[in-house]
């Protein structure tokens, strides 16, 4: 009898319990979505940080502070930091709805990577996927201080994550206690696919680095052409940043940042992609909560590619969002919101059982 009490109140608290992870849930998201809505393309950004590189370039970062506590934390919650990492020829205006929908709910750090957005122009030598890993340690250090991170990488920024872990694996588990992969690779990626907006199709690898050696020696002539062709710019876009059919501001709004990365750091960063291989030094990703998130139509770094992080990050999740492409933080908001919002808590979660 008291049992059978003491165990219908165990399913009554457990009831209630998990109504109100219910209801914070959906509280969470009715402050995310209604944040999304009232933001235009362009108009989230913080008071400007200058984060000086080791080479001394100098690297452009907003922070969006905490607003109220983050629904479902305590104050004796431990404080994590978000960091997003942007990809090749973008900006960190590429995590826009993801900014929107987490303003004031978490501390986040947005930079613009080396020679992209407002960031300095780094010299061909320097634009490797391995100095910009040297350039996230430094905003880390500048910006994080002692607080745990989470690090969210789309497509090259996702390299750049990766390239951490190889660098500095002992930063994952202590620093680093969380990691999202979006429309990403380790490596073996077809060089030719990531000029998408410049090139055409079908080329070899090889006659693709000789056309992009020699174009960039008139990087100014080609900047030019480029400006002139945007109907067929914005075609190509949509073609290979997304999947489904998406507003034709989405288009714009991706070819704006695609076209305001001069062919010169087109063509610098070019190489990086072919000499890719991180496979062998994924092992620190396992150590934390990893998220792998991937359209099933991304033309530049294939389903194939998130399945086999996937299968190498030992207790990695996998989302695949069916019929988005390379821009799947743009086309499927709502999915990548709610899959990054499960890591950031995983992250809490982790930090807390460390602490213990």
């Amino acid at each position: 009898m008291l049992a059978g009490a003491a165990g219908a109140v165990g399913v009554a608290v457990a009831g209630a319990a998990a109504g109100a992870a219910v209801r914070m849930a959906q509280q969470r998201r009715n402050i995310r979505h209604r944040t999304v809505e009232e933001a235009g393309f362009g108009t989230l950004h913080s008071e400007p940080i200058t984060v000086v590189a080791d080479d001394g370039l100098p690297l452009h970062v907003e922070v969006d502070e905490y607003g109220p506590p983050y629904p479902r934390r305590t104050l004796d919650s431990p404080p994590v930091t978000v960091v997003f990492v942007h990809g090749y020829t973008l900006t960190m205006d590429t995590w826009h709805f993801q900014r929107a929908a987490f303003r004031g709910l978490v501390r986040a750090v947005y930079y613009d990577q080396r020679s992209h957005g407002r960031s300095g122009r780094a010299d061909g030598d320097s634009s490797t996927i391995e100095q910009l890993a040297s350039d996230l340690v430094r905003v880390l250090e500048d910006v994080t201080h002692d607080e745990p991170v989470v690090l969210i990488g789309h497509s090259m920024g996702g390299m750049t994550v990766m390239e951490l872990a190889k660098q500095r694996p002992e930063l994952f588990g202590t620093k680093v206690v969380g990691v999202g992969l979006v429309g990403t690779s380790a490596g073996g990626l077809d060089p030719a696919r990531i000029l998408f907006p410049i090139l055409p199709a079908g080329l070899s690898s090889g006659v693709i680095g000789r056309v992009v050696g020699a174009l960039s020696r008139g990087h100014r002539m080609v900047d030019r052409v480029r400006g002139v062709a945007d109907d067929v710019a914005l075609v190509i876009t949509d073609a290979f940043a997304f999947g489904d059919d998406v507003p034709e501001s989405y288009l714009k709004f991706v070819y704006d940042m695609i076209d305001d990365t001069s062919f010169e750091v087109v063509a610098a960063f070019y190489p990086a992609f072919a000499s890719l291989d991180l496979w062998d030094s994924l092992e620190p990703l396992s150590r934390v909560p990893t998220a792998i998130i991937a359209g099933t139509k991304d033309r530049l770094t294939s389903i194939e590619h998130a399945r086999r992080l996937h299968a190498t990050i030992a207790g990695s999740d996998l989302l695949e969002c069916p019929g988005a492409g390379h821009l799947v933080p743009m086309e499927r908001q709502e999915e990548v919101n709610d899959e990054l919002e499960l890591l950031i808590d995983r992250a809490i979660d982790y930090v807390e059982r460390e602490a213990s």
